[in-house]
């Protein structure tokens, strides 16, 4: 994502908040890395709201190309080796941050991730200010000891949930009181992601960069290369839909690879195995999103564990174009398929998590759709991303919530 499209002021935050808040608060926001994962942009999205209701946001974090983004909205940046799991490096970070609380004056701490709110919710009892997390996906729980670990997400006086399937799922997991859980949906950048806005010049340049013919279609998966996000049900699927016999496509896997595991290599060894490595292409991040998600026919989410509201999902609508996902890639508020609407009202199709055949079938299916057909499902989720995941919806909630902590006294 570049830096220079996302550091204007948010979109019509004037319009929700008309009067000063009653009483200006500082808030710690910390979040693993400044890159472009969901708590990355989820931190990105809370500054910008909080600076431009008239609050005073403190971002902690270990740093990444969004940096830009959240000094430019009005955050001041304080780097910190956040995202470590190392229990020593989290307390030293929790006596850290109890120290920037007391000296900035904070009057809540914010946490975007595990590994950092582990340090902030110390933190935050150390110094007696309300603790607040934002939880964007289901964590997988093997065992009894990455419940525990999960389970800080939980511990907020206030747990913001992307949607309510993961508002579900930390009550089902962690018995959460549902009065201390708010749904707060994520919120697009109509302005950077409109396809009017995405010239024709700045599609062919990212379709030459991936090595893709002019008339191939395109499957765009977009997001980090993690198991928990289906990458290899996807290539079992693009493999099958070579013994269908379908020709002159490109599956296009569009994510950060930080070198924290072996996934990536184990894909591109699948790839291998499967022989799909001449519709295959794996082209690491990207500085224009919006151009390449405009690039593609369709766009794909495999995820399978709870993903919540994938924002690459409502950002892929948001530019008008057909999406594929499976039953935890994206809940229904996100994507609008059968049986659950019927086609003509459709903005995408879902498939049984894990099943690769049922992916094909879907993106033939998408595929043999007349160019007509598509573009007017395109402009059906575009329609239903501007209608219900606008800048008030994320803006309006969040304002309330932090009046209410406004509203009590500082410690």
């Amino acid at each position: 994502m570049p830096p220079a499209d996302q550091s204007a002021p948010f979109p019509h935050i004037d319009s929700v908040q008309s009067h000063a808040p009653a009483r200006p608060l500082t808030a710690l926001i910390v979040t693993p890395s400044l890159h472009a994962g969901a708590a990355d942009s989820g931190a990105v999205q809370l500054v910008r709201i909080l600076a431009s209701a008239g609050h005073r946001p403190i971002v902690v974090s270990s740093g990444g190309r969004l940096v830009g983004d959240v000094t430019a909205a009005g955050a001041t940046f304080i780097a910190m080796n956040v995202d470590s799991t190392n229990p020593v490096t989290m307390m030293r970070n929790a006596l850290a941050m109890a120290r920037i609380v007391r000296e900035q004056r904070c009057d809540v701490i914010h946490a975007h991730a595990r590994a950092p709110g582990w340090s902030a919710y110390y933190a935050a009892k150390r110094t007696g200010i309300p603790f607040l997390t934002s939880w964007y996906k289901g964590f997988r729980e093997q065992n009894v000891f990455k419940r525990f670990y999960n389970g800080v997400m939980a511990r907020g006086d206030r747990v913001i949930a992307i949607s309510d399937q993961i508002a579900d799922l930390v009550v089902e997991r962690h018995k959460t009181p549902w009065d201390r859980i708010t749904v707060i949906p994520a919120s697009i950048d109509f302005e950077r992601f409109d396809p009017a806005r995405v010239s024709q010049v700045r599609i062919d340049a990212v379709r030459h960069a991936w090595g893709v013919q002019p008339d191939a279609k395109v499957i765009l998966v977009v997001g980090r290369m993690l198991r928990r996000k289906g990458h290899h049900v996807v290539v079992d699927a693009v493999r099958r839909l070579k013994e269908m016999g379908l020709k002159d496509f490109m599956c296009v896997f569009v994510g950060e690879d930080q070198g924290k595991s072996r996934y990536s290599g184990e894909l591109w060894d699948l790839v291998l195995a499967t022989g799909t490595t001449d519709v295959t292409r794996m082209v690491g991040a990207t500085d224009d999103l919006p151009a390449a998600l405009a690039a593609s026919t369709v766009v794909v989410n495999a995820a399978i564990q709870p993903e919540g509201l994938q924002r690459a999902i409502l950002e892929a609508e948001a530019m008008a174009k057909p999406v594929v996902v499976s039953d935890l890639g994206a809940g229904p508020d996100a994507v609008l398929a059968p049986p659950a609407v019927t086609e003509d009202r459709m903005t995408g199709l879902r498939f049984s998590t894990g099943d690769s055949v049922a992916l094909a079938v879907a993106v033939v299916r998408l595929f043999s759709l007349p160019p007509a057909a598509r573009a007017a499902m395109g402009a059906r989720g575009r329609a239903w991303v501007l209608a219900n995941f606008n800048t008030s919806a994320a803006a309006e909630p969040t304002l309330r919530l932090y009046e209410a902590i406004a509203a009590r006294e500082r410690p």
